[in-house]
């Protein structure tokens, strides 16, 4: 199966189905309704999936089943292996077999190899140890996401700092998830998106949650976020403030239509 890309789209903003299921067959099911209702691409995580379909036969069968690209993400959160959630090697190798299955993206997190406040690790060992796993991922045909996740507000500066850092360690593409809870906040991270525009050379998510997440959630793809999750359904989101697909693919289209995209 030729490997599909996130990349070679980012020239427009994509919509990604963000899918949490706990085997092949309702991951199969979910990525064909979401491809039916629009998404660009799927979104999947590995914690909420059991082991015996973590294996490369099951995850080669997953990505085949419609002609997107796949992101893949396995954060400290393994719901069948707790001591995973430790184990960063561990959740790694599972990941290297999404690449090798033919997964389009592999999201690394901004604090592996160090978990640390706002998802960001500095330190230079555990930095290099990213950079390799970055080559690797690289060296197997996949595009790399680093991202980090944090429940709290950040300014454009701090935003902007944060993402450069990420940015440094190779990944084709840079993710930060704030939070926003005041009408203040969500100007502000409107804001933060459009500047981030401007600044960042390297394609980048600025997604917030929170109180006024979604009107941000809805907003950021014709601001400057090269991509956004969205779900098949409001019961099987794993985020609260995830819009669906069908509507977020409207507000893009309806911003976008007739004089083009906005320029910032």
């Amino acid at each position: 199966m030729e490997r599909r890309s996130f990349m070679k789209q980012a020239s427009r903003p994509l919509i990604s189905a963000l899918l949490d299921r706990t085997t092949a067959d309702e991951y199969i099911a979910s990525c064909v309704q979401a491809s039916l209702d629009g998404a660009d691409g799927m979104a999947i995580g590995l914690g909420s999936l059991k082991p015996e379909f973590r294996t490369r036969e099951h995850l080669e069968r997953i990505f085949a089943c419609v002609p997107r690209p796949f992101y893949v993400f396995f954060y400290r959160s393994d719901r069948w292996i707790p001591e995973n959630n430790q184990d960063e090697d561990a959740r790694q190798k599972i990941l290297l077999t999404a690449a090798d299955a033919g997964a389009a993206m592999i999201d690394v997190m901004g604090d592996l190899y160090d978990p640390s406040p706002m998802e960001i690790t500095r330190k230079p060992a555990a930095v290099r140890r990213q950079k390799a796993l970055i080559k690797k991922i690289h060296d197997k045909g996949a595009e790399v996401v680093i991202s980090s996740h944090m429940p709290l507000f950040r300014t454009y500066e701090e935003t902007l700092d944060h993402l450069q850092s990420l940015a440094a360690r190779g990944a084709d593409l840079v993710k930060i998830v704030t939070s926003v809870d005041t009408p203040e906040e969500l100007a502000d991270a409107l804001r933060t998106t459009i500047l981030l525009k401007k600044t960042m050379k390297t394609p980048f998510i600025h997604l917030c949650n929170g109180k006024y997440a979604k009107f941000h959630r809805l907003m950021c793809p014709s601001l400057g976020t090269a991509m956004s999750f969205a779900t098949v359904g409001y019961p099987l989101s794993p985020v609260p403030n995830q819009p669906r697909i069908q509507d977020l693919k409207t507000v893009i289209d309806t911003i976008n239509r007739g004089a083009g995209p906005l320029e910032f």
